[in-house]
C-alpha cells in the first residue's frame, strides 16, 4: 500500500436500529456457521469483515473507514499476537528440556485421580493466582493435565473446563493480573479493594464449580493403576524428568512475581529452557534448534499416544491461533470505527435508571463487545468508560463497576470460540472453545452472579471509592493507551 493511512476524528451516524440489526446480523452469521455448519471460526469472522465492508460502501462512507479500523483493531493485539508465538516457543522448549514432562509426571503424583478434575481446577486456580496469568497457567500446568487426564480416560472437554475456570479464578484474583489492574485502573478503584469486592462473586462461584466437578468427575478415571505406572515410566525413559527440569518454571514464576512485563518474562523462560536442554542433552546442532522453534518439539517415545501429547510447540502451530486473532481484531476495530459498538453502548443509557439495571447493562455491554471485538481488554476499558457516569449517579462505587467489568469482560473472553483468550485455550489445550464451554462453570457462573446480586443488592453497599463524587464527568481516560498498556 503506497500510502499512509491517516485516521481521521470524523465519526459515521449510525441509528441505534441500524446498529443493532447489524450486530444481531453478525451474531446469527457466526452462531449458524459455528454451530449448524461446523465451521473453524476463521470462516464466519471473515464472511463478517465482508459484510461490515458491503454495510459500509451502502452507507456510501470512505473506505479509509475500513482500513483505519482494522489498523487500530489489530495494532491494539500485536502483543498478544507476539506473546502467542512466544508461548509456541516456549513450550517447544520447555518439552526438549523435559520441563512439561515433568511437571506431568509429578502432577500424577501430587493429584488425587479419585477427584482429579476438582483437583485440576483447584491446583490451576492456585498456579494462576501465583503467576497472575491465565494464559501461563494453561500452557505449563494446564497442557500437564491434559496429557494426564489422557492417560486416565477423563474426557478432555470437562479437563480443559476444569483447567480454563482454575486458570481464570486465579487470573481474576491476582494482584500480578493485566485485567485485574486493568479494571481497577479504568475504575479509579484501589487494587486490593478491587480484589476484596471480587471475592462476593469469586468464592460462592468457586464452590458451586468445585461441587459441579465433583459430581461430574465421579466415574470418570477408567485407566487402571499399572497402565498409568507405564506411562509415567514411559515418560520418564524418553523425557528429561527431574526436578532440575523445573528450573526454566521457576525463573518465569519469579519473573511474574516481580511483575516483569510479559515478554522479557516469555523471552527469559524460553532461555532458560534452552540452556537446560543443552545441559541435559549435552549439545544440540544450531539446525535442531531452528527447526524445533519453527515446527515444534516432536517426540518419539516408540509408544504412539505419549508421542502425540509431547509432540507440540513452535511458531508454525500457533499461526491457527494467530490468523484467527487478527481476522477478530479487524473486525472489532471496524466495528468501532464504524461507530456501531458506541451506537449500541449510548443507546441503553436511558433504560439504565436502577442499581440492577446498570449491573445487568453493564455485563451485557462486557459480553457483547468480547463477542463483536473478541477483546477483553477493550471489553473492560470501553465499558468501564461508557457506565462511569451512570454507576455514579445511582450512588454506586468504583469496586461495584470494576466487579461488573470481570465479570462480564475478564472471564468470558475464553468462551469466545475467536475471542483472545478463547483461541489461545483452544490452541494450547487442543480442545475447541465450544467443546469446554459447557464445562467452564467458574466462566459462566460469574455473570450471572453478579446480575443477581445488581438486583438483590447483596455486596452493593458503602464505601467511598471509585467514581463517586470526586471524579468530573469530563475526565476521560484514553482507551488505547490502556490496552497498550496492560496487553
Amino acid at each position: 500500500m503506497d500510502r499512509q493511512i491517516e485516521h481521521t476524528e470524523q465519526k459515521p451516524r449510525v441509528t441505534g436500529l441500524e446498529a443493532a440489526g447489524v450486530m444481531l446480523a453478525i451474531l446469527a452469521l457466526i452462531g449458524v456457521s459455528l454451530l449448524y455448519l461446523d465451521a473453524q471460526p476463521h470462516v464466519p469472522v471473515f464472511l463478517a469483515i465482508v459484510l461490515l465492508a458491503v454495510y459500509n460502501l451502502i452507507k456510501k462512507q470512505p473506505w479509509q473507514w475500513v482500513e483505519e479500523g482494522i489498523v487500530k483493531g489489530v495494532r491494539a493485539g500485536i502483543i498478544p499476537i507476539i506473546i502467542f508465538m512466544l508461548i509456541g516457543i516456549l513450550i517447544a522448549a520447555w518439552m526438549q528440556s523435559g520441563t512439561i514432562p515433568t511437571l506431568i509426571a509429578f502432577s500424577f503424583q501430587a493429584i488425587s485421580t479419585e477427584y482429579f478434575l476438582p483437583s485440576v481446577f483447584v491446583v490451576t486456580a492456585i498456579v494462576g493466582m501465583a503467576v497472575g496469568s491465565s494464559f501461563t497457567t494453561a500452557s505449563t500446568i494446564g497442557i500437564a493435565f491434559m496429557a494426564l487426564s489422557s492417560i486416565l480416560g477423563v474426557d478432555l472437554a470437562m479437563t480443559a473446563g476444569a483447567v480454563v475456570s482454575g486458570a481464570l479464578l486465579g487470573d481474576k484474583m491476582s494482584p500480578l493480573s493485566d485485567t485485574t489492574n486493568l479494571a481497577s485502573s479504568v475504575t479509579k478503584t484501589d487494587l486490593f479493594e478491587h480484589i476484596r469486592h471480587m471475592m462476593w462473586t469469586a468464592v460462592p462461584a468457586f464452590v458451586i464449580s468445585l461441587i459441579l466437578f465433583f459430581i461430574i468427575g465421579r466415574a470418570q478415571t477408567t485407566a487402571e493403576t499399572t497402565e498409568m505406572n507405564e506411562w509415567i515410566a514411559t515418560l520418564s525413559e524418553a523425557s528429561h524428568v527431574h526436578w532440575i527440569a523445573l528450573i526454566p518454571a521457576v525463573v518465569m514464576a519469579v519473573l511474574a512475581i516481580r511483575k516483569t512485563p510479559a515478554i522479557p518474562t516469555m523471552l527469559a523462560g524460553i532461555g532458560a529452557g534452552f540452556v537446560m536442554a543443552v545441559i541435559q542433552d549435552g549439545q544440540l546442532a544450531l539446525s535442531h534448534w531452528m527447526v524445533l522453534i519453527q515446527e515444534g518439539f516432536t517426540a518419539s517415545t516408540g509408544n504412539g499416544d505419549i508421542d502425540e501429547l509431547l509432540t507440540r510447540g513452535g511458531i508454525q502451530n500457533m499461526m491457527w491461533a494467530v490468523s484467527i486473532l487478527v481476522l477478530a481484531l479487524s473486525m472489532g476495530g471496524i466495528l468501532s470505527r464504524l461507530n456501531i459498538i458506541e451506537t449500541i453502548l449510548h443507546g441503553v443509557h436511558s433504560w439504565v435508571n436502577t442499581r440492577g439495571k446498570a449491573v445487568l447493562s453493564t455485563t451485557l455491554s462486557s459480553i457483547g463487545i468480547n463477542i463483536g471485538m473478541g477483546e477483553q481488554y477493550m471489553s473492560v476499558v470501553l465499558t468501564g468508560e461508557a457506565y462511569k457516569k451512570q454507576f455514579r449517579e445511582l450512588g454506586l462505587k468504583g469496586r461495584h463497576l470494576s466487579k461488573t467489568l470481570e465479570a462480564g469482560g475478564t472471564v468470558v473472553n475464553p468462551l469466545i470460540p475467536y475471542g483472545v483468550s478463547g483461541v489461545f485455550m483452544a490452541s494450547v489445550l487442543g480442545v475447541p472453545v465450544l467443546s469446554f464451554f459447557p464445562f467452564a462453570f467458574f466462566c459462566l457462573l460469574c455473570p450471572v452472579i453478579t446480575i443477581i446480586y445488581g438486583f438483590t443488592g447483596i455486596s452493593m453497599n458503602g464505601g467511598d471509592d471509585g467514581p463517586s463524587g470526586s471524579e468530573s464527568e469530563e475526565e476521560e481516560s484514553d482507551s488505547e493507551e490502556k490496552i497498550q498498556q496492560y496487553a
